[in-house]
């Protein structure tokens, strides 16, 4: 796992700056805290932070062929790096290192651009071809690893985050309002949209290649769901089996590396799997990390204390406390670096702080619920019109209830409901996780003059699986827009704050292969979620976590903001910060305030993203920086410093 950054110069007269390489590589240093990399090669410069996972003493970066003629840096991980070594060999390279990323520059020898078709990894890397002049960007099929991207007439940069990117004098901090309101509706911002104004997110799958016939986007891989008539029509018991194998194979291919690997422990099904399979191939004693609260409803340590001691864990625990959050959200917002307002970041990030002290790695269990049916939204798409009516009218009469600050509580679960009754698919689906409905965001940001419906990128993703069973459209849905832009964004950067890997074994080639071939049925029977992998790790798990419902790892933000976090919340959310940033409107928002306060509506989710937003405007978007120009004049890029080659400066360490 690493850092990447760099910039093309499209002016011939103008070269990539050392000065700006420097200071975008300075920003990354907390994703890649062992190593620092440099290339410069006439139109180009490629810049790195490393986190040593594979071959530390010999895997430096940017990494060559043999010739010197094809340069790569990666952030992320290749797996079955030796069997694609051993080919590499029988066809005549010659291999400097263990690495994963020089097998990419050979790959890219055999294949030209091709080679990314069918990697089998979570990557984001940056390739300099100088015979053929030639950039090529390129980010893995489910978007696990970031890219970011600013281009203009005279240049093309790209970084692992958004901070790199705005350490640059020509970006400009202006926010994207379009990105803005899709933000205030679903709680982050979807590719290829960040919302800084002119920065896009390299989308998933795809390829930027930058050449003499100018710069172009491809989409090179886009996993999508099986139509209806090519679904798997096997027994569940051989679809379990099955499914196990896979899953038991892509964890072996997981814990590949040259230093400790453990696993984020929830209680839960998924990270459960990983574990079970994890401690099957590694043996007893692999490192377990698990979050906990002191509020009954929202702790998870119970079960997951349960099955680390079920399979011979060196289990850790945290205890994350509202101080917590006092002390480090305005630190986790920053590390973010793009706006999530979702209170789990905070447990996300002290639990891999706490992790990156025992190993450098870790697995995950994210994709699961995607993949596999896992979530109860999926159950609610299908319920017939009169549940959903049935639930509208329940929830009116409960508005005379006090709102209950416990774990998706009656009350939340039925006013969810409740807004998707009537609606179409996608509409529904999307009411079921709304953060604020169009007529509430349009005050609390002033965004009348918006042309754009955040739902378009929803129904457009939805018309791409067309033929596909509903539920799996649903789910692929969710894929390519909570999965992509929210969960793994969540995982790498609360991962990368502290130097720890984090990865991702439900979200294989050889797993997705299958769960994009399931029915309806093999993944949901009634109100019963994931089906096909409670029946695959019967005999791994508790039956508490086999047979017991989908709990998530979710924070208690409501008893939070409606206690110990309360003066907080007032002053992030206070009219004094929103007068001067002139982002939200305050009326409103002390509204909403106001609202949870008295008990009459949850609104945490809410007022959490709004806390982040403002925190994200000053930490991330107007943090001070000695912003520096990308390019300088050919001549002057001649200069190198002392101990330097003028044409490329070789990885150095730290």
């Amino acid at each position: 796992m690493c850092g990447i950054a760099g910039i093309l110069s499209l002016d011939p007269a103008l070269a990539p700056s050392e000065r700006a390489l420097r200071v975008m590589r300075d920003a990354l240093r907390h994703r890649g805290p062992d190593e620092a990399g440099l290339l410069r090669d006439g139109p180009v410069g490629l810049a790195v932070r490393r986190l040593a996972i594979i071959d530390p003493a010999r895997g430096q970066q940017p990494a060559s062929n043999e010739a010197g003629t094809v340069h790569v840096v990666l952030n992320g991980e290749i797996y079955g790096r030796r069997e694609i070594a051993r080919d590499l060999t029988r066809r005549g390279h010659e291999l400097a290192s263990h690495s994963d990323t020089e097998l990419l520059a050979h790959l890219y020898e055999d294949r030209g651009s091709d080679f990314v078709r069918g990697l089998r990894g979570m990557f984001a890397l940056a390739l300099w071809d100088s015979r053929e002049r030639r950039l090529l960007l390129a980010r893995d099929p489910f978007g696990i690893k970031p890219l970011l991207v600013h281009r203009n007439e005279q240049r093309i940069t790209f970084a692992s985050e958004l901070r790199a990117l705005l350490s640059l004098s020509d970006v400009p901090r202006e926010i994207d309002r379009n990105a803005l309101e899709t933000y205030l509706a679903m709680n982050a911002v979807h590719s290829p949209s960040t919302m800084v104004r002119g920065v896009e997110k390299l989308q998933p799958g795809h390829l930027l290649i930058a050449d003499d016939r100018g710069a172009r986007l491809e989409c090179y891989a886009r996993p999508r769901p099986e139509p209806a008539s090519r679904t798997r029509r096997d027994r569940p018991a051989v679809l379990a089996r099955e499914l196990r194998s896979r899953l038991g194979d892509s964890v072996q291919a997981h814990l590949d590396a040259d230093v400790r690997v453990g696993v984020l422990l929830s209680g839960g099904l998924d990270s459960g799997t990983v574990l079970a399979l994890a401690a099957e191939r590694h043996g007893p004693g692999i490192a377990t990390f698990s979050a906990g609260f002191e509020e009954r409803s929202f702790d998870e340590l119970p079960r997951a204390r349960q099955v680390a001691r079920r399979h011979g864990a060196d289990h850790h625990e945290i205890v994350v406390r509202p101080q917590d959050a006092a002390e480090h959200l305005t630190t986790v917002t920053r590390d973010l670096d793009e706006p999530r307002g979702d209170a789990t970041a905070l447990p996300y990030w002290l639990l891999a702080r706490a992790a990156s002290q025992e190993v450098k790695a870790v697995l995950s269990g994210e994709g699961g619920d995607e993949l596999l049916g896992g979530y109860q939204t999926y159950v609610a798409d299908r319920l017939p019109p009169s549940a959903l009516t049935l639930a509208a009218k329940t929830a009116a009469l409960l508005c005379a209830i006090p709102s209950s600050s416990a774990r998706l509580s009656l009350d939340y679960r039925l006013a969810r409901l409740a807004r998707g009754a009537g609606l179409g698919a996608v509409e529904r689906h999307h009411a079921w996780k709304e953060i604020l409905p169009m007529s509430t965001r349009r005050e609390v940001a002033a965004l009348s003059g918006v042309p754009r419906d955040p739902l378009d990128a929803y129904r457009a993703r939805y018309a791409e699986s067309a033929g596909a069973e509903p539920l799996a459209r649903l789910q692929d849905l969710d894929a390519g827009t909570f999965l992509a832009d929210d969960l793994l964004l969540q995982a790498d950067r609360m991962g990368m704050a502290h130097g720890l890997e984090i990865r991702v074994p439900f979200i294989d080639p050889g797993v997705t292969e299958l769960a994009l071939a399931l029915r309806t049925g093999d993944k949901l029977r009634g109100l019963r979620t994931k089906v096909l992998l409670r029946e695959a790790m019967a005999a791994d798990l508790p039956r508490a976590v086999i047979r017991g419902e989908k709990r998530g790892f979710v924070a208690p933000a409501a008893a939070w903001l409606r206690g110990p976090l309360l003066p907080l919340a007032r002053e992030i959310l206070g009219k004094a910060q929103l007068s001067r940033q002139a982002l939200l409107n305050p009326e409103p928002v002390a509204a909403l305030l106001a609202r949870h306060i008295a008990r009459r509506e949850d609104l945490s989710r809410q007022l959490w993203a709004l806390m982040s937003l403002t925190l994200w405007h000053d930490e991330v978007l107007h943090a001070p920086r000695a912003a520096c120009d990308p390019l300088e004049p050919v001549a002057a890029a001649a200069q190198s410093a002392p101990g330097d080659s003028p044409r490329t400066q070789s990885p150095a360490r730290t």
